[in-house]
């Protein structure tokens, strides 16, 4: 029960909560209540190999008893399994594995040339038919959210406890957190970076700058000072940003502990891999407080997946925050949209569920007058609701 412990903060005690056995042998999906998907293995059934043909409804054989609760299945394993993101990891043949990584590295290879147009038509192409994945939920997931507050409805229910302490999600009963990363990608967002300052201090907003430490643009102590100066955060994005930084584990060592120097001259504590490539069980090689690269649900991202919370979780030591909003650049370049609605929709969701609104705004994509506006008026958003939340108009959900 390590995740759901973790989750809540529970006091030790509180919580008595076993499994059934056997479990199945092969992991898969299945239902715990309404529209909520697991995947893992569950006891004495066969899970489905799709979450579009789930049979099996799991909390139709949850039981309760004075001493607790008896799941059919092992909460850690599933928890764990989204966190993780191992339901995506299919096993490929040889040959397919091969020929992904093939066309990702002639893609990173000529990227650097290809027009802006012809890189937005392959990245259209390739995303083709996202809208039509329905696990992750799109456009915030809240499965781990909701298993987490169904079982210790279940706990209550069970008649052992008539209440269960735990530690509120945010400092000073604050209802949520949001979190502004702006990932400087290219010699363009360095001479942005000016601007993004500006414009989130004028909206009392601190944010941080993901700095790619080399190969992409000259890092200098200058424009690193200058970021420091003004109360805004340094992190660590990735090493040179060529999207192989996960192909090969020895390799990624390598890399690791390149990046982990890096952390010690950019005085980091974030980490953030380019394109929100990721492989949580490779983490333990970073040394970093915190990590920024799992998406809630991930359907636009070159790795599809989705850790499906909307709060912080640890993976080892390190704190994942995951990113739970739709990035600039796929508002702006994959849907042509330059309004507030989808993030307006994502906050909404997001707040629900007490989470984390996490953004990631490039400056390399900032210089436009219409982007600005749209950039401008998502900041006064979130300043609205700061002070609508101090105000006590926002309140923790029950």
């Amino acid at each position: 029960m390590k995740f759901l412990e973790t989750y809540f903060r529970c006091a030790d005690g509180f919580l008595d909560i076993t499994q059934a056995e056997p479990l199945s042998t092969t992991s898969g999906y299945f239902g715990f209540g309404a529209n909520v998907v697991c995947y893992g293995k569950v006891a004495k059934r066969i899970p489905s190999e799709s979450p579009l043909s789930i049979s099996y409804d799991a909390e139709q054989d949850v039981v309760l008893s004075g001493s607790g609760v008896q799941l059919p299945f092992d909460i850690d394993q599933l928890i764990g399994n989204l966190y993780f993101e191992r339901y995506t990891r299919q096993p490929l043949s040889a040959p397919r594995r091969i020929a992904r990584q093939a066309i990702r590295h002639l893609y990173y290879t000529f990227r650097p040339s290809l027009p802006a147009a012809v890189k937005i038509l392959l990245q259209k192409w390739y995303l083709n038919g996202w809208n039509r994945l329905t696990f992750p939920r799109w456009p915030v997931d809240h499965t781990v959210d909701i298993l987490m507050r169904r079982i210790l409805e279940l706990s209550l229910s069970s008649g052992k406890v008539t209440e269960i302490p735990f530690i509120w999600f945010w400092p000073n009963g604050a209802t949520a957190c949001a979190v502004m990363t702006h990932d400087v990608e290219t010699e363009s967002g360095i001479a942005a970076t000016e601007y993004i300052m500006n414009t989130d201090q004028s909206y009392d907003i601190p944010s941080s700058f993901q700095i790619v430490p080399e190969g992409r643009y000259p890092v200098t102590s200058k424009y690193l000072d200058g970021i420091r100066e003004r109360s805004f955060e340094v992190n660590v994005q990735d090493l040179d940003h060529d999207g192989r930084l996960f192909d090969d584990i020895e390799e990624f060592k390598k890399r690791a502990a390149k990046i982990n120097a890096h952390r010690k001259c950019l005085r980091a504590n974030g980490f953030r891999s380019a394109v929100l490539y990721r492989n949580q069980d490779w983490y333990d090689h970073l040394d970093f407080d915190y990590d920024m690269s799992v998406p809630n649900v991930a359907h636009l991202d070159p790795q599809r997946g989705g850790c499906c919370t909307v709060l912080p979780y640890f993976i080892g030591d390190m704190v994942e925050l995951p990113v739970t909003t739709t990035q600039d650049y796929t508002l702006f370049y994959i849907f042509e949209n330059y309004e507030l609605d989808l993030w307006h929709e994502q906050i909404a969701s997001i707040l629900r569920f007490n989470g984390l609104i996490s953004f990631i705004i490039h400056p390399d994509y900032m210089r436009a007058a219409r982007a600005q506006r749209v950039y401008e008026a998502l900041l006064k958003t979130l300043g609205d609701l700061r002070r609508e939340s101090n105000s006590g108009w926002l309140r923790p959900a029950k």
